[in-house]
């Protein structure tokens, strides 16, 4: 439950170049069920809380295509901006930027390519960090993983990582004052370097991240 003191937020990153795609369009920007992806992923976590405060991080070089992209849509979902930075670890900062440093409650990352977490796993996910601090969803892996050098590997020691990772703010604060590492892959990342353990709970099967034509199809159907 969120009370008066607290405030939540949610850090969507979206600095895709759309290269996998084979488009000059960035990914974000593409549209499904005609409609830019990234809009869904916004619409997706205002359906989850009118009260939580949004962040979209983008890159400078993109943000008049997506204001314009906003008047054509007539897309009214309110969120603050901010530049996107060299990598994810520097975009997040930037975002964590625009938070009070006295600032209580959670803040989530989430990739702006992902539009279909659903509103339990978003909700578990908040609710979740409140009391453990640093809470990742996850789905199980259902394929056989190979690795190159070792071999087959026991697919019921893995987990496929999803967003949004949920933090205590002030948690994630302080991990991002950490210098940058190349081993910081994503937020858990950051936070476990910090000295904070991380939780898992479920996550969404439908909750993809889409990078290529393929997942466009997913999606569509997933829409339809």
């Amino acid at each position: 439950m969120i009370t008066r003191e607290m405030t939540d937020y949610v850090i969507i990153v979206a600095g895709g170049k759309g290269l996998r795609m084979g488009s000059d369009i960035p990914k974000q920007f593409l549209p499904i069920g005609g409609k830019p992806v990234l809009m869904r992923t916004l619409e997706r976590f205002r359906e989850y809380s009118e009260e939580l405060q949004i962040i979209l991080v983008l890159p400078k070089a993109q943000q008049d295509y997506w204001q314009q992209l906003c008047r054509d849509y007539h897309f009214t979902v309110s969120y603050q901006l901010a530049d996107g930075g060299e990598t994810r670890f520097h975009s997040v900062q930037h975002g964590l930027a625009l938070i009070p440093d006295d600032a209580k409650g959670v803040v989530g990352v989430h990739d702006g390519v992902r539009p279909f977490p659903s509103i339990d796993v978003i909700r578990n996910c908040y609710e979740t960090a409140r009391e453990q601090k640093a809470v990742v969803p996850v789905i199980p892996v259902v394929e056989t993983l190979r690795h190159v050098a070792e071999g087959t590997k026991p697919r019921g020691d893995y987990r496929l990582v999803q967003t949004p990772q949920t933090f205590d703010i002030q948690l994630l604060k302080a991990a991002n004052r950490q210098p940058y590492d190349d081993n910081f892959t994503d937020d858990a990342s950051v936070v476990e370097a910090y000295g904070h353990p991380i939780t898992l709970v479920d996550g969404n099967r439908e909750n993809i991240k889409i990078t290529t034509p393929y997942d466009l199809k997913i999606a569509e159907a997933l829409l339809a």
